[in-house]
Order: structure tokens, then sequence, then C-alpha cells
């Protein structure tokens, strides 16, 4: 039986770790495609390198698309990340069109290789209020996908795996480290520090130290060098 390969979106963040984790439980051929997308920071590029490295995917690609031209977000824009509190809906830090933009260079990556999965760490839990995170959006990205593609058109159908869309952090987590996953090496902070640690202060940051704590733990991002 061939083994069925996927395309995992990879940031190099604590969802996206977690989502390569279960695509290779779940016995997936694993190729990592990471956006740099203009954000403020290249952190979490190299944290993308590492944990493909340390969870061992097939092939990593790396592609630019530079959405700093349109700017209207804090990660692509010069405009402050807010700090010290989880706000209600959308936040400065949404960035118009993201998932759209990397989900539609999954998609071509995913037809040449002849693969029928995108695995994304959307989550509609534990999040940060954005639009394109929510199942609703997932499911219509998926039907679109299967218009619009050769694969589609003959009857090979393309699915969008979302499998943390309903978890909440601490699941996610508690799921993660059951797989092996090292948090340590990922990074989810909005506004790293010069040094590149994370801020421990940002939206980001606070739920993702909020889950651990409810785990019994410390986020590794947070602990001292």
């Amino acid at each position: 039986m061939t083994t069925p390969s996927a395309v995992i979106l990879l940031s190099g963040g604590l969802d996206s770790a977690t989502v390569l984790a279960l695509a290779r439980a779940e016995g997936r051929k694993c190729y990592c495609l990471t956006v740099s997308y203009g954000q403020r920071h290249s952190i979490e590029l190299d944290a993308a390198k590492r944990v493909s490295g340390s969870l061992r995917c097939e092939d990593h690609k790396f592609i630019s698309v530079d959405l700093t031209l349109f700017g209207g977000s804090a990660l692509t824009d010069d405009i402050a990340v807010p700090k010290d509190s989880v706000g209600e809906g959308i936040p400065i830090t949404y960035v118009p069109a993201r998932n759209t933009v990397m989900l539609s260079l999954a998609l071509a990556y995913a037809e040449t290789l002849g693969a029928h999965e995108i695995w994304v760490g959307v989550n509609a839990v534990d999040y940060s209020g954005y639009p394109d995170c929510r199942p609703e959006y997932v499911q219509a990205f998926q039907t679109m996908a299967r218009l619009a593609t050769k694969a589609g058109v003959e009857g090979q159908a393309l699915s969008i795996r979302a499998p943390l869309i309903h978890w909440t952090k601490t699941e996610i987590i508690r799921r993660g480290l059951d797989l092996g996953v090292d948090y340590g090496i990922t990074h989810s902070c909005y506004d790293p520090t010069p040094e590149g640690r994370a801020c421990g202060r940002c939206d980001s940051c606070l739920i993702r130290g909020r889950a651990f704590a409810e785990l019994g733990m410390t986020d590794p991002a947070l602990l001292p060098l």
C-alpha cells in the first residue's frame, strides 16, 4: 500500500509543530512548507527549520511573499503589538488574507506532489479571533480547492486537515508532548526581544503560557537560557 503524502504548513510555532507530529503519527509522508510573508522577525523561520529537522519531514521548502507591501497588521507594518491582555474581536495582529495566501501556496505544492491532504494548525478555541481560523473558513477553502484543481476535477478530492481546530491549547500541548514534540524549539511570540526570546506579554505568549501552566509546567520559551 502506498504511503499517503501530505503538505504541512509549518510556521515554527506550537500549533504547526503539533500538526506535523500528528501527521507523522498517522503515517503520512510529510512535505513541509514555510511561508516568509514579511513578518516583523525571522525567528519563527529559524524555528521552522528546527522543528522540521526534529520531526523529520521528507522535504522542507521556504517561499517568500511580501505582505509588507500592503501592511495593515502589527506583524507586517510599523504598528505596536498589544501587550498584557487577550482582547476581544479581531486584533491588530491579524494579517489580511494570510491563511488564504498560505493555503493557496500549499495547494499548488500538493498538486505537484500528487498529495491529497494539506495539514494546517488553525484553531478556533484558544486563538486570537482571526476570521481565517474558523471551521467554516477551512470548509470553504476545501470546497474551492476541489473546484480549482486538476486533481479535484478528475475526482481525486483534496482535503484540508485542521486537526486542532476544536482543541484547547492545553489539549494541543498535552497531545504534542505525548508525541515527543520539543516545544522548546518552537516560537510563537509576536514581538520577541532583540535576543530572540519570547516577550511573554503578547496575546500569543499569554495564551501559550496559560496552557502550559494548566499542565503544571512553565512554557519552555520563557525559561532562562
